[in-house]
């Protein structure tokens, strides 16, 4: 069965056995149905290191292999001799970051089963927490709950940038905790989603290792070529030119309207456009939304760009591009350039796709600095490899193709993740209980 198909019938699944399985009735309790009031060191106990043997290669858990977002740990195997401090964890451990910012980023996992010989060392910075008398992947998912995280964030002591969760605040946390039927059916409910959140993060993987081998191969070999040639920029279709940006494109660098902050410049109507929204308003290639406005007199003092324009980074992430698509159009920080076409017979898009394929390659160039970043005489040197406009069309098209089922994919891993945010707090709490 193909991944999509395995993911809508997982998400078919997933609705109809949340539907099923919760009990909304609020039907009256009995004992055997109360839910209790106990402390996490009643039903758990936080690992010590073992004076066990170690083998000369041994499992080794870094901080990074501890997941953000998934329920099972990854491991590397190192010689023994290269750990230097370690805890000691076993496999069905949960291992919960203890330091900022990991805490706060929700670093935590499960020991896996394959790790070799029952056992891992992990970085000092874990709880290795070993469930008594509580289903693990429930304990797991409580662990994750924001009511939970909240009071051990409250709790961390240390300096600045160094604080940590205290032993002693994770063993006194208070927690509810349901008769063991429901932990299993409510922690089957959440893994049912993780499970669908992971099919979908196995078809976005695929899609854009796909978009990256086909920018590769379009936007050097083109479409239906048979005669290369040799040139400056390496082997290109016997049709196509080399340019130079500034032959084919207007740039320009944004402005930053000062002092931030100031009512005349900021709070107005017009989005302002920073590096910072590319993360949180992408909508496949679109830059859709900004997080700030700049008045009239702000434009005045920056930038200003049309919806549709192009614009690329040139601050942190250089060679980031987006199309913009606020409906408002927009005042480029100046950590943007904006590229317009000279003829219409370049298209954007393909502009688009030509940077986004040359991002590693631009921030190699970057000046060096805190961020770094291109000056707008390195951006007008930029040689490019320029196809008909008839193919310009068609090789964009294949990659809109693309990025449209990337979007798609994303949107989908959004649901299911606000599904899951949903479901935690509903059933990690007993507003609403299953049906065992």
């Amino acid at each position: 069965m193909s991944g999509n198909n395995n993911i809508k019938k997982l998400d078919n699944f997933l609705m109809e056995e949340v539907r099923h399985n919760l009990d909304v009735s609020k039907e009256s309790e009995t004992s055997e149905r109360r839910w209790r009031i106990v402390k996490l060191g009643e039903i758990i106990d936080v690992r010590r290191n073992k004076n066990v043997p170690i083998p000369e290669h041994v499992a080794f858990i870094s901080m990074d292999l501890i997941p953000n977002d998934r329920i099972y740990c990854k491991f590397e195997v190192r010689r023994r001799k290269e750990v230097k401090s370690f805890v000691y964890c076993e496999t069905g451990d949960i291992l919960l970051a203890k330091i900022t910012p990991c805490f706060e980023n929700g670093k935590q996992g499960i020991v896996p089963e394959d790790v070799p010989n029952g056992f891992a060392l992990a970085t000092t910075e874990v709880f290795p927490i070993v469930p008594k008398s509580v289903y693990r992947l429930f304990l797991f998912y409580l662990l994750k709950h924001p009511r939970y995280r909240k009071f051990l964030k409250y709790s961390m002591r240390g300096t600045t940038g160094r604080l940590r969760v205290p032993k002693e605040a994770l063993m006194k946390l208070e927690i509810l905790l349901p008769p063991i039927e429901e932990q299993h059916k409510i922690a089957e409910i959440l893994s049912t989603v993780d499970e669908a959140i992971r099919l979908v993060d196995e078809s976005i993987a695929r899609t854009e290792r796909l978009k990256k081998g086909l920018m590769q191969e379009l936007l050097t070999k083109g479409i239906g070529h048979k005669e290369f040639k040799q040139t400056e920029i390496g082997k290109i279709p016997k049709e196509w030119k080399v340019m130079k940006l500034k032959d084919v494109a207007e740039i320009r660098r944004g402005a930053s309207p000062r002092p931030k902050g100031d009512p005349r410049y900021f709070g107005g109507i017009i989005p302002w456009i920073k590096i910072s929204d590319l993360s949180k308003y992408r909508e496949g290639i679109y830059l859709t939304n900004t997080d700030d406005t700049v008045t009239e007199e702000g434009k005045k003092k920056s930038v200003y760009v049309e919806d549709g324009f192009l614009i690329v980074s040139n601050s942190g992430t250089i060679g980031e591009p987006a199309i913009v698509k606020t409906g408002k159009g927009g005042c480029i920080h100046d950590g943007f350039i904006f590229v317009k076409p000279k003829d219409s017979k370049l298209s954007k898009y393909f502009l688009y796709y030509f940077f986004e394929s040359k991002k590693s390659e631009l921030k190699a160039r970057a000046q060096k600095g805190t961020q770094g970043n291109l000056n707008t005489s390195i951006w007008k040197s930029i040689k490019i490899p320029i196809p008909p406009s008839s193919e310009q069309q068609k090789i964009s098209k294949v990659l809109l193709t693309i990025d449209e089922k990337l979007k798609t994919e994303r949107k989908k891993r959004e649901k299911l993740e606000r599904i899951k945010k949903a479901l935690m707090d509903l059933l990690l709490t007993g507003k609403v209980r299953v049906k065992v």
